[in-house]
């Protein structure tokens, strides 16, 4: 009942999001029906946040190798090129490359995004954390995040969001702009990062996934609205 509740409010929002789930079969499915991709000797790397709550999201954790964490706070990744380098390195022989990224959002069951219910929490919590944080500060439009090796994540996400301030503070829903904006930071990085390093790499192909992970209530399916799905030809880059 309460996640037929949730496919409602999730759909309002995102409606081409897929149960979190349904997305790894189906996009399993797509790398080795349509890519010829052997699934059996593929390495995932995520960059997707350092968040608990993302772990269980979807079954490729259960089915591929890895996974390499790439991702920090706000699912950025902080892994850079030496990251991406070690990813390459690690590829099983004859295999491919699989990289999951994105930010993520909490939605309660009254349609709150931003926030969620976790384990054994009475009270809802914000999620992303370090996303719904930098966007309380960002509101101050006098406020600028000072780089700090005690917080050097979180000042560098708040540094990275910075230039699109405008873009979520003035919009209808904040929550979800900030997330969205998230989205195209890790996208392009993700993007930049593979370019940099595609001679690192001893296989063809790079597969990508892209999206934005949406947190339901604990023991409840997560969603997943994709946004990008391209298996990469590393010659042509």
């Amino acid at each position: 009942m309460l996640q037929r509740k949730f496919d409602k409010i999730v759909q309002e929002h995102y409606p081409n999001a897929m149960d979190a789930k349904d997305t790894s079969i189906h996009y399993l499915g797509l790398m080795q029906n349509d890519h010829n991709i052997n699934v059996s000797r593929v390495l995932m790397a995520t960059s997707v946040c350092s968040d608990d709550i993302n772990v269980p999201s979807t079954t490729f954790f259960n089915v591929l190798f890895g996974p390499f964490i790439l991702g920090g706070l706000g699912g950025l990744p902080f892994a850079g090129i030496t990251g991406m380098t070690a990813f390459a390195h690690h590829i099983p022989d004859e295999g491919t490359a699989f990289i999951f990224y994105g930010p993520h959002i909490g939605v309660t069951h009254d349609g709150e995004l931003g926030k969620m219910y976790r384990p054994r929490q009475e009270e809802t919590g914000n999620s992303c954390g370090a996303l719904m944080l930098a966007l309380s500060r960002l509101q101050d439009e006098n406020y600028k995040p000072t780089i700090s090796e005690n917080d050097y994540q979180q000042m560098k996400l708040e540094e990275s969001l910075l230039p699109y301030r405008n873009e979520f503070v003035d919009s209808e829903n904040p929550q979800k702009a900030i997330t969205d904006t998230a989205y195209k930071i890790i996208d392009q990085k993700v993007h930049e990062y593979v370019k940099a390093c595609k001679n690192e790499f001893s296989v063809d192909k790079v597969a990508l996934l892209g999206g934005v992970v949406i947190n339901t209530d604990y023991g409840l399916d997560d969603y997943f609205d994709a946004r990008n799905f391209q298996v990469v030809d590393l010659k042509s880059l």
